[in-house]
């Protein structure tokens, strides 16, 4: 028998990802009535393989993190980037952090978050496309959806005080608005990827290895330039996730067999990537595309509704921040909502105040990733502050980081601007040598 969707919560959270998820588990455990609504059925394939260390700060909050443990993922000591031939390597030890990254199989982590919601008192109801959200009732929006759990497909509506939109890239809410800025500078940049099976990988030694080494070395993240743009190659348990991020005009006009062949002869023939995938072998259908790769809304929280993760705004994964950002929006997102459902005539401000946070943390990746401060969303002000407000050890992590590759001068200036880059340097934490 189909559980049937309420027709009136405190708060509908749309999608069921990392920040959707995360959400949801927030206001579940504080005893908010909430209802998530997924259109995908999961587990479901998303890319986005390679996590940081912060994420366990927020994995903390929520109590997942002993779960994310038992499933036994790879754990990642850093990364190595080959940048205009210049090699670099960070190992997160270094500053201070005693739990490692991780490469995770990102069907299998965000299904083990959407769980943790549901136990945790979230009504979770997967196959559920929503289709607008009627703001008419200020006081009461209500989310309009199609069930497609049964072969009926019908249509439905549930009333809320407040809406999340995590929908992702398909950004929901933004659409509906007309305030989704797709990003247009002197390049513009799309993403292709698939995966392989039997690939080497780079260890934490600098050396590479084949993949039934990876209990005894472990591996790092391998970013290196190509083209004008940028590659991954991230090791898994059972396959490798291999990335190009390039200019548009590369792949302009081509079908899907005509990228897919463009993205073979792409990886063999490029140093290093060709050495990892010389006995590897592709696994057909596995090839995914992406165009309109960077994007940010120009409205992402209101009195009643708040914009989330990939939906509010979408930053070059370079330095893998995805998920962390979808699980920082999530927390304070979530925040400002409690304290709305206890001062609703100030729920203007605490709107107004999570906005804040989130364009910030938006326009810090953006400038770390691709330089820009001052347009496409970034407030260069808000970057700084955020900078002042970082423990010593994380900045210097993200500073370094910020050396790894040619695009993050501006960044660089920012930092100095906001007086963190100097006293950092001078404490040793801005310098770091080639490996060998």
């Amino acid at each position: 028998m189909t559980t049937q969707i309420p027709q009136q919560t405190d708060v509908v959270v749309i999608g069921g990802g990392p920040a959707g998820s995360s959400a949801a588990t927030h206001l579940a455990q504080a005893g908010v009535d909430v209802v998530l609504l997924e259109k995908a059925q999961f587990p479901r394939h998303q890319v986005g393989e390679s996590l940081i260390p912060h994420i366990w700060k927020f994995t903390d909050l929520t109590g997942v993190s002993e779960k994310i443990q038992q499933e036994g993922f790879l754990a990642k000591a850093g990364g190595i980037t080959v940048w205009n031939d210049n090699i670099r390597q960070i190992l997160f030890s270094d500053f201070g952090y005693r739990r490692p990254g991780l490469h995770v199989e990102r069907d299998v982590f965000d299904h083990i978050l959407l769980k943790h919601a549901e136990t945790s008192g979230t009504q979770v109801f997967q196959s559920i496309a929503v289709k607008a959200v009627d703001f008419s009732d200020k006081d009461w929006p209500e989310v309009r959806y199609l069930d497609k759990r049964t072969q009926d497909n019908y249509t439905g509506t549930i009333r809320c005080q407040y809406v999340i939109d995590a929908s992702g890239h398909s950004a929901l809410l933004s659409g509906q608005f007309g305030t989704r800025q797709t990003i247009s500078s002197q390049v513009n940049f799309l993403s292709l990827w698939g995966y392989f099976e039997g690939s080497r990988y780079i260890g934490v030694d600098r050396k590479s290895h084949s993949a039934a080494e990876i209990k005894t070395v472990k591996p790092v993240t391998f970013v290196m330039s190509v083209d004008g743009g940028w590659l991954w190659h991230i090791i898994l348990r059972d396959k490798t996730s291999v990335g190009l991020v390039l200019p548009t005009e590369k792949m302009r006009g081509m079908d899907r067999h005509q990228r897919e062949v463009f993205y073979k002869q792409t990886c063999v023939r490029l140093p290093y990537l060709s050495q990892l995938l010389e006995s590897a072998r592709f696994i057909e259908g596995s090839l995914q595309y992406r165009p309109d790769y960077s994007y940010y809304s120009e409205n992402i929280c209101g009195d009643n509704y708040y914009c989330i993760g990939d939906s509010a705004a979408f930053v070059d994964p370079i330095f893998s921040h995805g998920v962390q950002n979808a699980l920082y929006n999530a927390a304070v997102t979530t925040l400002a909502i409690k304290e709305s459902l206890k001062k609703k005539k100030n729920r203007s401000r605490y709107s107004q105040l999570c906005a804040n946070r989130m364009q910030q943390f938006y326009g810090f990746s953006r400038a770390l990733s691709l330089g820009d401060f001052g347009c496409h969303g970034v407030n260069p002000e808000l970057v700084k502050n955020l900078m002042k407000a970082l423990p010593p050890l994380e900045l210097a992590l993200i500073l370094v980081a910020s050396e790894m590759t040619n695009r993050s001068e501006n960044f660089r200036q920012l930092a100095r601007e906001a007086g963190v880059w100097d006293k950092l340097e001078s404490r040793g934490c801005c310098r770091f040598e080639n490996p060998p």
